[in-house]
């Protein structure tokens, strides 16, 4: 744990008594502050108070005597409305942070050189973040990830010399920690999501932006730069006076880092070095994660991290559950669970990795299909489709792809395994890419893809990669 002492003798609300709402609780307290703990929901109001917390009614309580509101990054800050917590901050002159807020003010306190790696992107932050926190142990580096991927930020353990901190945001937390101070920033994408919270996508941009606006002195900015969004945010943030790495997967570029999806190459100059090797790194496939690995070698190298070891660690990077996650294989036939990627957007960079692809596909339908897939259409095989979507889909592949309504996944997986093996193809993938929410027949992306493996792993054959 991380004890906030930057309000020690102080009173704090506290709204949002999730997993790192109550990671909050604790670090103030164990900094010496007094705590008044609210949520909308009455069981978690009770787990605080069973956990000795002050809990209230933030509605019925003098605003006066708080020096701050901690706040979930889960309730509004500004759009579609500010929550009331907000409302009632403001009116009393209280400032509203959230929990990455409280860490950097720690971090200024007691270890300000501490290295602070901070990614943030559209798409891709969860996978670069695990990645570089594999890099930094395989370097050496006591590492601590969290943030939005994993471990609440003040669960883990305080900043330190020596101690590295690799941690996810998203733009809700972005928007609660005015003094974000990462010592590298990475700001992977901006493409349109999110907007119901941040009212345009100029503001959601301009929120991206800040955290790698807010890198200082020696440190150093990391930014894709394959959108019109990023590459002027590379611009300003460099005529600002911080060293930027730009990074690039569709363009060359003069300088930085640009990656064919076979290998990373550092452009200086004009003059091309190849750094490391992707080819093969199943963990790691397409440009998307070509891109992901760029950035996360950028961030490796700013630390002194030797290419042996960046190479090392690259190789050994098992991926993240449920996205682009190498399950099986059965003889030549490899099964690929990204149940993450409940829209058409994530199955498509799922669909521009594989050649030869039976696809498992359905479930609850996001707005405007598979329509935009069609690019990817010649390399499917065959499609198994599955949920409330499936006529949906059966539609929009007639006469395009072959495919079979199989309903449901028990299904899906023993059908796609078996065209496959008796396909005339080398290398056969069986890839769950859903490209719908899962909320008709799971309760989270998570669990369909538990059930996938569980299938998958069933099957005669087939050996665990």
């Amino acid at each position: 744990m991380t004890p906030v002492t930057s309000f020690a003798g102080k009173t704090v609300a506290v709204f949002g008594l999730g997993g790192s709402g109550l990671a909050v609780c604790r670090a103030l307290a164990a900094g010496g502050a007094e705590v008044i703990a609210c949520d909308d929901s009455i069981d978690r109001m009770v787990e605080a108070t069973r956990a000795n917390f002050i809990t209230a009614d933030l509605r019925t309580v003098s605003w006066q005597n708080f020096a701050a509101l901690i706040l979930t990054p889960g309730v509004p800050f500004t759009h579609p409305v500010p929550h009331w917590t907000v409302l009632a901050a403001r009116d009393a002159g209280v400032e509203v942070i959230g929990d990455i807020e409280l860490f950097c003010r720690e971090r200024a306190l007691h270890a300000p050189a501490a290295p602070f790696i901070a990614i943030t992107g559209t798409n891709g932050k969860s996978t670069t973040t695990a990645l570089i926190a594999h890099l930094m142990r395989e370097a050496g580096f006591d590492t601590q990830m969290g943030g939005n991927i994993g471990t609440a930020i003040l669960s883990l353990q305080p900043p330190a010399m020596g101690r590295v901190h690799v941690i996810e945001m998203s733009s809700y937390q972005i928007d609660l920690t005015p003094s974000l101070d990462p010592s590298i920033g990475i700001l992977l994408n901006v493409t349109p999501d999110h907007i119901d919270r941040h009212g345009t996508l100029e503001h959601y941009a301009a929120v991206k932006e800040r955290l790698v606006a807010g890198v200082q002195g020696q440190g150093t900015a990391i930014i894709g730069v394959d959108d019109d969004w990023c590459r002027a945010a590379a611009d300003r943030v460099e005529q600002a006076g911080t060293r930027v790495v730009r990074v690039s997967v569709e363009h060359p570029l003069a300088d930085g880092l640009t990656s064919d999806g076979a290998s990373i190459i550092r452009n200086a100059g004009g003059a091309q070095q190849p750094l490391v090797d992707l080819a093969g790194i199943g963990s790691l496939r397409g440009l998307h994660n070509a891109q992901n690995a760029a950035c996360a070698s950028a961030a490796a190298l700013a630390l002194g991290v030797s290419i042996d070891v960046l190479q090392q660690g690259l190789r050994s990077f098992p991926g993240l559950a449920h996205r682009m996650e190498q399950v099986g294989r059965q003889n030549t036939t490899l099964f690929v669970n990204d149940s993450k990627g409940t829209n058409a957007d994530a199955t498509a960079k799922a669909l521009s990795s594989f050649p030869d692809i039976f696809w498992i596909a359905g479930g609850k339908a996001k707005e405007g299909g598979i329509e935009s897939l069609a690019e990817f259409f010649p390399r499917i095989r065959k499609a198994y489709l599955i949920g409330e979507a499936a006529n949906d889909f059966a539609r929009t592949l007639e006469g395009k792809v072959p495919y079979e309504i199989s309903a449901t996944l028990d299904v899906a997986v023993p059908a796609a395994a078996r065209d496959a093996a008796a396909s005339d193809v080398a290398e056969p993938v069986v890839l769950l890419s859903p490209a719908c929410a899962s909320f008709d027949q799971f309760r989270n992306f998570e669990i369909r893809g538990d059930r996938f493996r569980e299938l998958v792993l069933a099957l005669d054959g087939v050996k665990a990669v």
